[in-house]
């Protein structure tokens, strides 16, 4: 597969601050991808970064760790050559999310009332070779049935009871919006009320397309849109709690969760690319254009919230989500916690991309 036009090739004198940054901790957060490399590969994304061409880096990160920051950044200008990201009328846009830690009931009770769900067994992947004609062919999720597949319960009809009875609860919750932000998110990190610590992960969705509550908010004139952040949504539901509905029930898309352990609070959950998130150097991508592992350099100088900083650092494609589309848009891993829901929440900055190519793609024979 040829690179796309859309990468132009540029030295690493063109990336502002590159010098600067923590390369070392960039190294870290890539080298978990290359010890999973191996396990099972990442598939290749349209926009050219052949996974195989990878593997001299991944082999070499899993040989050695290089010490420190010098090493680190010698390591990367060894292995790769940056590309800048130009989309066509396309500005790139960072945004930000983060791992919740909330407290929460594994049996409910008039205080705990609101579940996480697990994946219901009737719940089926959808893809060409199973879609019935007429099906939305964005639905990746589908409802098994007598008659064949069907597009699943969205939101309002499971919040509604169209699950009840299932047994799919892994824990409760007392407030509704705590729940529909771990659905955001992805993930969350429960302070059990027996004591307990448990994570729970993605494991599939009713395949509905999102709406985010900002959006919504946005355009019907409630929060303008240049003062939308997590933090406004989730103020705007405290003062109108009698609309939360009326407005999550815009967004069809239901999440389900599984259940994992806190094997190291240090780091973020596993996410879509398998390997546990890493603070301030994990970026969800969108996965059909890029491929998980690809190192890219994020220039985002009017966002200072993770460091009073301007944001230009090196982060490593290892999540994705279904409101990440387009070749230069990154979601960025803040960490676990308020304190990274307090950055990840106002995030939202443009930003130039540049992945980080294997050098073979850009100067071997196919290059």
């Amino acid at each position: 597969m040829p690179l796309s036009p859309l990468l132009s090739a540029r030295s690493y004198d063109d990336l502002p601050g590159w010098a600067d940054d923590d390369h070392l901790a960039a190294f870290e957060a890539f080298r978990r991808s290359a010890f999973h490399a191996p396990i099972k590969p990442y598939r290749t994304g349209s926009l050219g970064l052949d996974f195989a061409a990878f593997e001299p880096a991944y082999a070499a990160a899993r040989a050695a760790s290089p010490g420190d920051g010098t090493g680190a950044r010698a390591f990367f200008e060894h292995h790769f050559a940056p590309a800048h990201i130009s989309p066509d009328n396309e500005a790139g846009l960072v945004t930000g999310f983060y791992e919740p830690v909330v407290e929460a009931s594994p049996v409910p009770d008039e205080r705990y009332r609101w579940p996480l769900l697990a994946r219901p067994a009737d719940l089926i992947d959808i893809d060409d070779a199973n879609r019935p004609a007429g099906m939305d062919p964005y639905l990746a999720f589908a409802r098994r049935t007598a008659d064949g597949p069907v597009e699943y319960h969205d939101r309002s009809a499971i919040e509604g009871g169209a699950l009840a009875g299932q047994g799919l609860e892994i824990a409760w919750f007392a407030d509704k919006v705590d729940v529909f932000f771990i659905h955001v998110q992805g993930a969350a990190r429960l302070d059990m009320t027996d004591g307990r610590q448990l994570r729970v992960t993605y494991a599939a969705k009713s395949g509905q397309r999102f709406t985010g509550p900002g959006r919504v908010l946005a355009d019907t004139g409630e929060i303008p849109l240049e003062k939308v952040t997590m933090q406004s949504i989730r103020a705007w539901f405290k003062a109108n709690p009698d609309r939360i509905d009326e407005v999550l029930w815009q967004n069809r898309s239901f999440i389900f969760f599984r259940p994992a352990a806190v094997d190291d609070p240090e780091l973020g959950p596993i996410a879509a690319a398998k390997v546990p998130l890493s603070a301030g150097r994990s970026m969800a991508v969108d996965r059909l254009l890029h491929t998980f592992g690809t190192p890219f350099y994020v220039d985002a100088p009017t966002l200072t919230a993770f460091d009073g900083e301007p944001f230009r650092r090196l982060m490593i494609a290892q999540d994705t989500g279904s409101a990440i589309t387009g070749p230069a848009r990154g979601d960025l891993f803040a960490g676990s916690g308020d304190a990274a829901g307090e950055i990840a929440g106002v995030v939202r900055n443009a930003a130039d991309f540049y992945a980080l190519v294997p050098r073979s793609l850009l100067e071997g024979p196919a290059g």
